[in-house]
């Protein structure tokens, strides 16, 4: 299922293959307990996530710096393609209600799954509304950051 197009000018791509299989990944993003234990990058941590896994469901986390300051993310589902897409927003809160976003800029985020061989070839895109809010995004390490959560989740799940 294609649920959008990449727009360079606006989009961030994380695409990797890692060898973990697909229905291990999907897990790893729809179980509040296991995003617990990977989603930010260390030493930061998730101290807390709620997922209503629907269209128009929560997806909420509260992120916690080294320091101990908690930042607290809501976000709305859009897509949920069982085992292979994930779609989410920080623009809207549960049932599509609109909000305004933590960090300045909204953003859409789009998990793609895909079986490669015995592992999975997983795209993350993160959509945003103009070259700025991208530009942010990138600054704050948007490619270190969920490249890191990425290997917390494959370390994850290669235990499970």
């Amino acid at each position: 299922m294609t649920v959008y197009t990449v727009n360079p000018d606006l989009d961030l791509v994380l695409e990797r293959t890692v060898d973990v299989p697909p229905e291990l990944v999907w897990r790893a993003w729809t179980t509040p307990e296991l995003i617990m234990q990977w989603f930010t990058p260390k030493p930061w941590s998730t101290v807390a996530c709620e997922i209503d896994l629907r269209p128009g469901g929560r997806f909420d986390t509260t992120m916690r710096s080294p320091e101990g300051e908690e930042y607290p993310n809501s976000g709305c589902i859009l897509v949920v393609d069982e085992g292979s897409t994930l779609v989410f927003t920080s623009g809207l809160g549960p049932g599509f209600r609109p909000q305004i976003a933590q960090g300045g800029f909204p953003f859409t985020a789009v998990v793609r799954i895909e079986p490669d061989g015995a592992g999975t070839k997983y795209t993350a895109v993160a959509i945003h509304a103009d070259e700025s809010a991208k530009k942010s995004h990138d600054e704050m390490g948007f490619h270190e950051g969920w490249g890191a959560a990425l290997e917390q989740l494959v370390d994850l799940m290669k235990v499970r």
